[in-house]
């Protein structure tokens, strides 16, 4: 019996030894923390670059010498072989498992043949569907090497925050492979992806209107910039849209999450001064649609609630009814005559929107055949669209009333 019992529970240890045989450990791996794509040199190659990250950093012995990160890049004809190739040249077992992000220039996203190769990274189980897609104005493997955060030695970290960031005030659209594959297979909408470079241009322009490079900053930093958002419709990017088109974007799209925005606009009684505010969304927008009698058209309401946090010009908004009444429809017809620019940019530039509308339309058609015969795609262009911003104010900053100029300077 004791014989029995000894020869169950060595049975039963070896069952459970068997379950580390193939185990590696972390410092014979090579982590991938970004991919950049390129146009390769050949029709049918791509260039490919891996940014590495060093896991002997996380080590509290040794590793203090090792650089925190290595880059490699090649020409290869998928993206799936290549971890192969990059291993006649990288020691360690080169493995997705940190891939943070997925890097491609501008120039390779708007050929015919980009979306051939981005189906790769349906093939490989390592290559996770919710990995941001970045789009540079510069090649991919040019940003990656220019790329240097000086806070954070973790690569993988400074992606995921600064993207975290970015979406969070708007700025930077909520991008990733599997938005891109199911908005591309849908063939209604078009995707946004994040829009950066490590190019700053020599060209001001105004605030908000400008989109990755254009900020201008000073000062011992990273000259990385993430702003705005590279626009593809079938598979193919065709446009880009600037920070305020990106932020405005998300205001008109019940389908994605959204956070506070911190902006600011010109003062309407002294247009030296810019007044901040923080707008919110707390309702959904209230989207009509005519789709079957004579031209199509929708009618969008959006309601915005808004604070306002800065009062330059001394008007005291909270104290005076009229002039705050007289700031709400200035505000209201802004925001809403940007809005309908942006329709119309999409309608006559891009033949396409990225609003998620056609999910709303679905519902006004009995069958899946009756709503594919009407081809969102094909009719958006020619419908009327009309948006409209209503506002309601909620505070005017911690203290709301100011004391006026003259008292304070007495």
């Amino acid at each position: 019996m004791k014989k029995r019992f000894k020869f169950i529970c060595l049975s039963v240890m070896i069952l459970l030894l068997s379950g580390c045989w193939d185990q590696i450990s972390i410092d014979k791996r090579a982590y991938v923390v970004a991919v950049g794509l390129d146009k390769g040199e050949k029709e049918d190659e791509i260039k490919i670059t891996y940014l590495i990250s060093n896991p002997e950093l996380s080590k509290q012995q040794g590793g203090a010498d090792e650089p925190p990160r290595e880059i490699i890049s090649f020409q290869t004809s998928d993206i799936i072989t290549s971890k192969n190739l990059a291993n006649t040249i990288i020691a360690k077992d080169i493995v997705y498992d940190l891939l943070s992000v997925m890097i491609v220039s501008e120039d390779f996203a708007k050929s015919g043949d980009f979306i051939r190769w981005m189906y790769d990274a349906t093939k490989d189980r390592e290559i996770k569907r919710n990995i941001p897609l970045i789009v540079t104005k510069e090649e991919a493997s040019k940003f990656i090497n220019e790329n240097d955060p000086k806070l954070e030695t973790r690569i993988h970290k400074y992606f995921n925050l600064i993207l975290e960031h970015g979406i969070q005030t708007g700025f930077i659209p909520d991008s990733d492979l599997h938005r891109f594959f199911r908005i591309t297979e849908a063939d209604a909408n078009l995707f946004l992806a994040i829009y950066g470079s490590s190019e700053e241009e020599k060209e001001e322009k105004q605030k908000e209107q400008f989109i990755a490079g254009g900020f201008q900053t000073e000062g011992e930093t990273n000259k990385t910039q993430f702003i705005g958002a590279a626009v593809f419709k079938e598979g193919k990017m065709i446009g880009r849209l600037t920070g305020e088109e990106t932020r405005l974007t998300g205001l008109l799209n019940d389908t994605i999450s959204k956070a506070d925005i911190l902006t600011s606009f010109p003062d309407p009684f002294d247009e030296k001064y810019r007044i901040a505010a923080r707008i919110m969304q707390k309702e959904e927008n209230d989207v009509k649609m005519n789709l079957k009698n004579g031209v199509p058209a929708i009618n969008v309401t959006v309601p915005l609630y808004m604070e306002i946090l800065s009062d330059h010009s001394m008007v005291n908004y909270a104290k005076h009814s009229r002039k705050r009444n007289h700031l709400k429809q200035y505000i209201e017809e802004r925001i809403t005559q940007k809005m309908n620019d942006l329709v119309v940019k999409t309608q006559e530039e891009f033949k396409g929107e990225p609003f998620g509308w056609s999910l709303i339309a679905r519902r006004h058609f009995s069958t899946v055949p009756e709503y594919e015969k009407f081809d969102w795609m094909k009719s958006y262009p020619s419908m009327k669209i009309n948006v409209a911003v209503k506002i309601k104010f909620g505070e005017f900053g911690r203290q709301s009333e100011l004391p006026s100029l003259e008292q304070v300077r007495d």
